[in-house]
């Protein structure tokens, strides 16, 4: 069973259910066929799906086709990025990626020569997930795969729940979020009441209809709810 933004998370999201998470994929793009059929034949051992770029520039240009700024990737995600290839080099490409933010939802994982060492430590300390140096153990690789894509689903729920809660505060009214910021601060019916100078009941009514917004049951829940996710 998909796990839920709520599994992973240990917090309420509000009002939205979200759908569950796709079939992790992971892209691989380096110059040499052998190379990538071989990844991929690696991947399939494992039950994981692949999709192979012979360069950086086809990678880029398939992204260009991707709702971006609608939240891709959707499913659990990363890459296999060489880091020497004709024309666009991986470097540059890693680079494009973490300007447009994608290095979250898309760990990059580097596989490098023994002279490229040096860079790929230099590329993890920006952002990169990891390099592998080639050749690398196959059971070992795979493992880290795993793991950047378990990073990917948790980075991809976190974005969801930050995406629901911006949803579920534009439904409040004004006297709601009035009400919501004083549950917050601890303060107590009757006190809201004096506060806003409205009755007590009416601070019950919006308070749960505020609750019901929020899909929490308490004061409790709905700190956590609007603690900052991490990014």
């Amino acid at each position: 069973m998909p796990l839920s933004a709520c599994t992973i998370l240990g917090v309420m999201t509000p009002n939205h259910a979200n759908p569950p998470l796709g079939i992790p994929v992971v892209y691989l793009v380096d110059d040499e066929a052998v190379v990538r059929d071989s990844l991929a034949w690696l991947l399939r051992s494992r039950r994981l799906l692949s999709e192979g770029f012979a360069q950086a520039e086809a990678f880029e240009a398939w992204l260009a086709g991707r709702d971006l700024a609608g939240g891709w990737p959707d499913s659990p995600s990363c890459l296999l990025l060489d880091v020497r290839m004709p024309g666009t080099s991986g470097l540059v490409l890693f680079d494009r990626l973490v300007e447009r933010g994608l290095t979250q939802a898309l760990p990059v994982i580097f596989l490098t020569g023994h002279g490229d060492v040096p860079t790929a430590v230099a590329t993890v300390k920006r952002g990169a997930f990891d390099f592998v140096e080639k050749p690398f153990s196959d059971n070992a690789l795979v493992d880290r795969v795993e793991q950047a894509l378990q990073v990917s689903a948790l980075a991809i729920l976190r974005r969801r729940q930050r995406q629901a809660l911006a949803r579920a505060l534009a439904e409040l009214t004004e006297r709601e979020r009035e009400v919501m910021d004083r549950v917050v601060a601890g303060l107590a019916n009757k006190q809201m009441a004096d506060e806003l100078d409205i009755s007590v009941r009416t601070v019950e009514v919006h308070r749960a209809r505020m609750f019901e917004k929020m899909a929490v049951r308490s004061a409790v829940e709905l700190a956590n709810l609007l603690r900052e996710p991490a990014a």
